[in-house]
């Protein structure tokens, strides 16, 4: 009759601590579920240039502002002065906006 007590025992022992090894460590059974993982990133192939196809350009249009470069600069300067620029900042600045 002992021996069967201890086998039980033993045996209910076991498996308390096989429950408790599929608990997450640093959790508890109450704490919240963990979130799913993030996807996967998406891996797009670049598109391969052809041998006998022109590549495409992107050229930039000139803009179609009809001021003159005295214009430009008399802006620049109010941008530079609205801007807190004391007079040496805003002269280059004026000349480095004017050029654009």
């Amino acid at each position: 009759m002992r021996r069967s007590a201890i086998i039980l025992i033993a045996a209910a022992l076991l498996q308390a601590s096989s429950a408790m090894a599929q608990v997450p460590p640093g959790t508890t059974p109450l704490s919240p579920p963990l979130p799913p993982p993030p996807p996967p990133p998406k891996i797009e192939v670049p598109k391969i240039p052809k041998m006998d196809e022109l590549p495409s350009r992107n050229y930039v249009k000139p803009s179609t502002g009809n001021s003159s470069f005295g214009d430009r600069v008399s802006k620049c300067l109010e941008d530079g002065a609205a801007a807190g620029m004391g007079p040496n900042e805003r002269s280059t600045y004026s000349r480095n906006c004017a050029n654009r």
